[in-house]
């Protein structure tokens, strides 16, 4: 089977030359450039654990950066390959304070494999994985269920619903019901697979259900997409920080959902827990190791920061209490 790398984006929001270039530009009123979006976790080395311990068949871990290095982490380690975004982000799209031009130029990173897995820095590995459980013959492994977005005054779901928006001229939903039945109604989907039953008889295409974990990609999947739709693709590049006009980098997820390029797998592939106050579902799960893979979402902010996030770090510690490869 072919080799498969791993990338992970990570910003270091406390990192005050990261603050003051950011500082150096002027938001639109439609900016997101809110700073819980840049809180840190202090999470990422259990990252890299789980993948030591559940991939190690990994060929490499891409760590993308804007130029900031955790002191704990070993790069000299022969796995590691430190990116900076002006080592494969064209130099008229830089700096970005964006996520998504960081995201959608992700192909070109020198050295990366044909097929590899986009983790934010949210989703962690939570079980052994192998290879099969990302790609089986080149194709992603990933979930073909519909879902209805719509757009909204919220900025996520104004950005998806430019995904969709741009994907819609590729789906045509009565050739994949002909062509990808089995995958469209795959048993294991769990209860949004059901969302296919209601929406499937629409006869325009309403959206694709996100599930927002690790997504396997191809960089030929990232090529034809800017081929098709480099307008778009460089707009969205050109915004420093995130706009409600951008589209990202789940349009190359749908282009491939949309030609029924997916291998189906089970609802236990993954799940999404937003962080509150309330986490324990969450906690079972990273300590039981319900699922395979696992975002910890971070949404909300009515909740003590400091408090949840000393026990979710207990609890990762709990669950990979030793140092990995990747750390000093």
């Amino acid at each position: 089977m072919p080799d498969i790398d791993f990338v992970i984006t990570w910003v270091d929001g406390n990192d005050p030359n990261w603050r003051a270039e950011k500082q150096r530009f002027q938001l639109t009123q439609d900016s997101d450039d809110r700073d819980i979006r840049y809180r840190d976790w202090n999470t990422l080395r259990y990252w890299f654990r789980a993948v030591e311990n559940y991939a190690p068949w990994v060929n490499r871990v891409h760590f993308v950066t804007w130029g900031h290095i955790p002191a704990w982490l070993n790069v000299n380690n022969p796995k590691l390959h430190i990116v900076r975004h002006s080592d494969y982000i064209p130099s008229e799209y830089l700096p970005t304070f964006n996520s998504h031009p960081i995201e959608l130029n992700l192909h070109r990173i020198p050295g990366l494999t044909e097929q590899f897995v986009y983790f934010n820095d949210d989703t962690f590995l939570n079980a052994p994985v192998k290879p099969t459980d990302f790609f089986r013959n080149g194709i992603p492994v990933d979930q073909l269920i519909f879902d209805v977005g719509y757009p909204s005054d919220n900025q996520i779901s104004e950005i998806t619903y430019n995904n969709y928006r741009l994907i819609s001229k590729y789906v045509d939903k009565r050739k994949m019901l002909c062509r990808d039945a089995r995958k469209i109604f795959y048993p294991l989907y769990g209860l949004p697979g059901l969302k296919n039953l209601f929406v499937l008889p629409f006869p325009y295409f309403t959206g694709f259900y996100n599930h927002h974990l690790p997504i396997s990609f191809t960089k030929t999947a990232f090529e034809q997409m800017w081929a098709q739709e480099y307008s778009a693709f460089d707009e969205t590049c050109r915004h420093r920080f995130r706009t409600s006009s951008d589209i990202s980098p789940w349009v190359i997820r749908y282009w491939n959902l949309a030609q029924g390029n997916v291998i189906p797998c089970s609802y236990r592939h993954g799940k999404i827990f937003e962080i509150s106050s309330h986490n324990k579902k969450m906690y079972h799960a990273l300590l039981h190791s319900r699922y395979k893979m696992i975002c910890c979402n971070d949404g909300a902010s009515d909740f003590d920061f400091d408090e949840v996030r000393s026990q979710l770090i207990t609890v990762f510690e709990t669950k990979l209490p030793k140092k990995s490869s990747f750390e000093i």
